[in-house]
């Protein structure tokens, strides 16, 4: 069942702001009523939409009687006082509708979210929306897509024999071909649809395998949620262009409704996902998820176009959430800007693969980060989630050309990170031996750490340290019997040379040598 808090984070996103809040954000919606001017019986419901109600405060008196929760009235803000205030007393939420987003619109996902919450989580296809798609080409005379903003395809009509071959390896491919999508964005075609709601006729591109097309923006209010794409030879005479707008209205509908499904999906399946990584799930939350017995993986992954590391984020969660209880290998959740997600384990390439697969299904100028964590039983998944974010860190910082880190290649830098993080969290004494021999470094001009360093680097031998620093091994014995008057370097002791490396790596988290790496 959803809640109000719900119902306000998803109608927000469609310009949509609560202005009263006199209860608790967790209660329950059960039901939708709309407000009809022409029926006088008196009617109830949680949701009250206030549709064709000019006057905030009639609209709040409207919503009293009907017993309702909250009431969505088209206002501009600022809103009165005093209707906030009667607000209150009656213990009804008021939010003000964006006049740009149409009733039916908002009508949609509003009954979508409250009563077809428990249908949602059980999982369902867009098979509506292919019969759209059929409809709409039935109409205009020509094949029909319909896609998302990123250009992936959601459905497409039945009539396809005669698709030219862009359209066809766009539809096998469930995505249009990049070439092909930088081509129509050179041509201003996306520049349109994100500012015109008109039909556009885009000439063939021969040299893409690409006919003639004529295509339209879906949109709820200002945003823009997919475009409808027409094979044509010619712009679509009036009446064929009209019932392709019309297509396009009840488009946006049905992904209006798609999204509210999916977000309660999300809902559900991250909070599964985030039982599991907290040591709270069970098997029961594993069977809920669809997720098999064990043993699993964590994978970590973080988006980043530019600076936005946010919308990245969301980019990459709507990737690896699309199609709940639908044939997808793991569940997700998103938290902060941190896509966590549990995959079956089938072995460390896998779980790569995987991970170059959402990296490459994101525009081009994404760039994605990821750590895979170990292999984990049910009750291992914290510590596995653990070891994919040490793994993401070390994949962020160094990535060399790297699809992502794994824990069980990597183990060995990330437990050198680990250590230096202990060390750099505790009180070093203020004598130690690195210490010492930095300071007479400054004071003297010496170069003890970077000779120390060396040394460890060359394993205790002398003439590759030598070599790594460009000295003369003698210079370098010299300088260890140096050390030894400096500081307590005893390095016959194995518990001191183990201490001494990692005083060295909380030092300085470089090279142990310039130009070598650590």
């Amino acid at each position: 069942m959803i809640r109000l808090d719900r119902l306000v984070n998803v109608l927000g996103r469609f310009g949509v702001r609560l202005y009263c809040e006199p209860g608790a954000r967790e209660t329950e919606l059960r039901s939708v009523v709309t407000h009809d001017p022409t029926d006088p019986r008196p009617v109830g419901g949680d949701v009250f939409l206030a549709v064709g109600v000019a006057d905030t405060a009639q609209a709040v008196a409207l919503a009293a009687a009907a017993n309702a929760v909250v009431v969505l009235v088209r206002a501009t803000p600022p809103l009165d006082p005093d209707t906030l205030a009667a607000a209150r007393r009656a213990g009804i939420a008021v939010a003000a509708v964006d006049p740009a987003v149409s009733w039916s619109q908002l009508a949609a996902v509003a009954y979508g979210l409250v009563l077809e919450g428990r249908e949602t989580e059980a999982g369902r296809g867009p098979t509506d929306l292919f019969a759209l798609a059929d409809t709409i080409a039935g109409a205009v005379g020509g094949p029909v897509t319909v896609e998302d903003v990123l250009s992936r395809v959601l459905a497409y009509s039945s009539l396809q024999e005669h698709a030219d071959r862009a359209r066809t390896r766009t539809i096998l491919g469930r995505r249009v071909p990049e070439p092909v999508r930088a081509a129509l964005a050179e041509r201003g075609v996306f520049a349109h649809l994100a500012a015109s709601d008109r039909p556009l006729f885009v000439p063939p591109l021969h040299e893409h395998g690409l006919n003639g097309r004529v295509v339209v923006a879906v949109r709820a209010g200002r945003e823009l949620l997919g475009s409808i794409w027409v094979d044509a030879e010619a712009p679509l005479p009036p009446p064929r262009a009209a019932a392709l707008v019309s297509g396009a209205r009840t488009a946006a509908l049905h992904l209006l409704r798609a999204r509210a499904s999916a977000d309660l999906e999300r809902q559900v399946e991250s909070e599964g996902v985030l039982q599991l990584l907290e040591g709270r799930g069970d098997a029961l939350v594993t069977a809920q998820l669809g997720l098999p017995g064990g043993p699993f993986r964590v994978v970590a992954l973080q988006g980043h176009v530019g600076d936005d590391q946010n919308a990245a984020a969301l980019l990459v969660f709507e990737h690896v959430t699309t199609g709940f209880g639908w044939a997808r290998p793991g569940r997700s959740a998103l938290l902060g800007t941190t896509v966590y997600t549990v995959l079956p384990d089938s072995g460390v390439a896998r779980a790569r693969d995987w991970a170059a697969g959402v990296a490459a299904a994101l525009p081009p100028d994404a760039v994605v980060h990821a750590g895979i964590g170990g292999r984990a039983e049910l009750d291992q998944l914290p510590q596995s989630r653990q070891e994919a974010d040490e793994s993401l860190a070390l994949h962020a910082v160094r990535p060399h050309g790297r699809v992502c880190v794994s824990y069980d290649e990597a183990w060995d830098e990330i437990l050198l990170a680990r250590l230096r993080r202990v060390a750099a969290g505790g009180r070093m004494p203020e004598h130690h031996p690195v210490a010492l021999l930095a300071r007479h470094d400054r004071e003297h001009g010496t170069r003890h750490v970077e000779t120390l360093r060396a040394w460890f680097e060359a394993q205790g031998d002398h003439r590759a340290a030598a070599a790594l620093l460009g000295v003369h091994p003698n210079t370098v014995r010299y300088r260890m019997r140096r050390m030894a008057e400096v500081a307590r370097v005893d390095l016959d002791q194995p518990r001191m040379r183990l201490a001494l490396a990692i005083a060295l790596a909380v030092a300085g988290d470089g090279p142990l040598v310039p130009g070598q790496q650590s």
